[in-house]
């Protein structure tokens, strides 16, 4: 925040995990179950959200599929939406005109309330600075913490950090895989592969 910038660091793979949290979220809300390390819809209703809807209605009612698909297979036009909806509801401003040449040129934006961000980085570190029972922590607030830790997003914690809270990560993604058996894994999944290819910018 106080660079006013993403860091090309913290771009690759967020459209996995705007996907994973939608996943999740629609999880931890009933919208989706688990069986084993599968997924399947549950069609008692539509999702309000758009955006959630689109990912809801990815997953097949009739036969559970692994995670990985529904992680990876749209990811690179997971954000744009989202960034639109953000903008339309005034919480961003967007600066730039999106480009093919440059990545990071579509991601420029302007938050017209950083301590919103700022109070949303401190809830997602608070369940692992203050030590937290995981089984304590709220699924959304879980979901925050661990997820960006996967994608190796050093906007929420320092390489240092992650290394000193090992031990109190682990527990909470722990926690994490049991309400969404698999989906961390294939977040991870995910992400490493597009790390490897130097992919994953978004759109």
């Amino acid at each position: 925040m106080d660079k006013a910038k993403f860091e090309a660091v913290n771009l690759q793979g967020r459209g996995q995990l705007v996907r994973t949290a939608a996943l999740a979220e629609l999880t931890f809300d009933g919208l989706l179950g688990v069986q084993g390390k599968k997924v399947v819809r549950r069609p008692d209703k539509t999702p309000s959200d758009e955006f959630l809807a689109g990912v809801w209605r990815d997953v097949p009612a009739e036969k559970p599929k692994n995670w990985l698909q529904y992680v990876h297979n749209k990811a690179a036009t997971a954000e744009e939406p989202v960034r639109d909806q953000l903008a339309e509801a005034g919480v961003i401003t967007l600066r730039a005109k999106r480009s093919l040449l440059s990545p990071i040129a579509s991601h420029q934006v302007t938050v017209n309330d950083p301590q919103q961000v700022l109070a949303l980085r401190e809830t997602a570190r608070n369940a692992v600075l203050a030590g937290t029972d995981p089984a304590a922590v709220p699924a959304d607030e879980l979901a925050m913490t661990v997820l960006p830790v996967e994608c190796e997003m050093v906007s929420v914690f320092t390489w240092k950090e992650m290394s000193e809270h090992k031990r109190t990560l682990e527990a909470l993604a722990e926690r994490f895989d049991e309400l969404a058996p698999g989906l961390r894994k294939a977040l991870r999944d995910s992400f490493l592969v597009v790390r490897g290819v130097g992919g994953g910018w978004g759109k």
